[in-house]
């Protein structure tokens, strides 16, 4: 039986059309996922199922057991939304209200949907906090969206969209950035729920691995038109669209050789110990111990991946090496033969240049109010106060151009961008300073994976041109695979194995690896 049928849906945003005719199907019970580039419509094809565009220009027919959704008024779509159709959103950070605790924020929804007064309420949220699987749900129903980890924050959000019992849930990129044991976790919850409930689930994702393990259907768009539906296996066995087929074929491949050709020593650190004073009440503090008595080198024109869930002290560790991180740091570490761990601001600066840092979100990262020009060239302004306006205006666009983007974008600003582009002025404005290290701090978790495989490859190349070393933090054990010589394992703050990358990946001695190593093995598994 038909729960959803949607006919020639097209959608405008002024004169710009971002969905165009289009048209499928999902049946009561079933798992069909949409999948896509950013950019190609998925998201906003999702958010008119809930009438959640009311600024957009729409057409078309979309029938949710059989009553139209496309001109309902607003009384009506509230009696929809959470009741009917449900949505997990993409960043529950952002979709949470910070203001409330979880537990006030389900148990609204009770409130307002199923009539509940505030005691049953509220037992009933912390019901659907213990069914999703976070531990201690009395306790962490009178938490603050910050005080959760990130997956438990998509927990939180599963049972929020759940607590109705809705019979259609949309499901929006409900794993990107998390670590891959969460991954699982999160898909295997939302399968367990699904069979309880018989719902159905649309799931919008650029993840294929997840689709593959997922979906029942699949329907692959490319610049707002659905250019195939098939069911799973045959889309993934036999790709009828070249579009598709490009697609399944982005996946990452080993790009750098297995030895560094010359491998003198960029950084050397020994006894890195990072600590952060939690506050308990009034007076009373306790410390927290982020990376604990660690010890790494990293050669010029090496990879060294880091990898490990969230919490385990990548970050930290990183930002520790380059003397930027907030925690307070003991032990010896050395840049270039530079012993950099006691040395103050102004001896460090000079260092600054070799040393630069590519963040995970570059949206966030690049200020939204300077044009290209402005947020590339700054990094010149501070380390090369002498250079003339044109000739630092030149080194940027040389270094625009070395990332694959043209110089005529200077005058643009980040919004402007798409996803892919702006991690690539992410790279620029690093790369402007002609560095020797640079750190890479999940750089590619949250692109498509066509642009992900661009943005690796873009990398690969860069550091067998300069030279460049690279410290990449990743959860991805495919992109860590790709891109790395050596890699150490990490988790609670130390290292719990390392050794070159074949090595490690292939056949890993420690249970914790291997767990990691299990938990990718299930999400790419068919």
């Amino acid at each position: 039986m038909t729960l959803l049928s949607v006919r020639d849906l097209s959608v405008r945003f002024g004169e710009t059309t971002v969905v165009d005719q289009v048209s499928f199907d999902v049946a009561a019970g079933e798992k069909f996922a949409l999948v896509g580039e950013s950019g190609s419509g998925k998201t906003v094809s999702a958010l008119q199922l809930m009438g959640l565009t009311p600024e957009a220009e729409t057409r078309g027919s979309i029938l949710f057991e059989g009553r139209q959704i496309l001109g309902m008024s607003e009384p009506q779509l509230r009696a929809l939304r959470g009741k009917d159709v449900a949505m997990i959103f993409q960043e529950p950070m952002t979709a949470l209200n910070p203001l409330f605790t979880i537990g006030n924020q389900i148990a609204e929804v009770l409130m307002l949907h199923e009539g509940l007064n505030a005691r049953a309420a509220a037992l009933r949220a912390v019901e659907l906090i213990g069914k999703t699987g976070i531990p201690e749900p009395a306790r962490r129903a009178l938490a603050y969206p910050h005080q959760l980890s990130g997956g438990q924050r998509q927990r939180a959000m599963i049972a929020m969209a759940l607590a109705c019992q809705p019979k259609l849930l949309i499901a929006d990129e409900p794993t990107t950035a998390l670590d891959v044991t969460i991954q699982v976790q999160i898909l295997e919850l939302l399968n367990q729920l699904q069979r309880e409930h018989g719902m159905s689930v649309l799931m919008i994702t650029h993840d294929l691995n997840l689709v593959k393990r997922f979906a029942d259907r699949v329907g692959v768009m490319q610049h707002g038109r659905l250019v195939e539906t098939a069911e799973t296996a045959t889309l993934f066995s036999t790709p009828r669209e070249p579009y598709t087929q490009r697609l399944l074929a982005s996946h990452a491949k080993r790009m750098v050789a297995d030895e560094v050709a010359d491998p003198q020593p960029l950084l050397d650190a020994k006894g890195v110990r990072c600590s952060f004073f939690i506050r308990q009440g009034w007076f009373r503090q306790r410390e927290f111990v982020a990376v604990d008595r660690l010890d790494l080198s990293l050669a010029r024109g090496e990879t060294l991946g880091i990898v490990g869930e969230s919490g385990s002290g990548k970050s930290t560790l990183g930002m520790a090496l380059l003397r930027l991180s907030v925690a307070k740091t003991d032990g010896a570490i050395a840049f270039d033969g530079t012993p950099i761990s006691e040395i103050d601001s102004a001896r460090l600066r000079p260092l600054r240049a070799k040393m630069q840092v590519v963040f995970q979100d570059p949206f966030a990262s690049l200020s939204p109010r300077r044009t290209i020009e402005q947020i590339v060239g700054e990094g010149l302004e501070l380390h090369q106060p002498r250079q003339s306006a044109a000739d630092r205006r030149h080194a940027v666009a040389d270094a625009l151009a070395e990332v694959g983007l043209s110089p005529a974008m200077m005058a643009r600003y980040p919004h402007e961008f798409s996803g892919g582009q702006r991690q690539r002025i992410a790279i620029a404005r690093a790369l402007v300073l002609k560095p020797a290290l640079i750190l890479l701090d999940e750089p590619t978790s949250s692109l498509d994976v066509s642009v992900q495989y661009q943005v690796l490859e873009l990398l690969a190349t860069l550091q067998q041109k300069h030279g460049l070393a690279y410290l990449f933090i990743s959860h991805d054990l495919a992109v860590i695979r790709a891109m790395a010589h050596r890699v150490i394992v990490m988790k609670d703050g130390q290292v719990v194995e390392s050794g070159p990358v074949s090595d490690v990946l292939s056949a890993p001695q420690q249970p914790y690896t291997q767990r990691l190593l299990a938990a990718a093995t299930f999400a790419v598994a068919a």
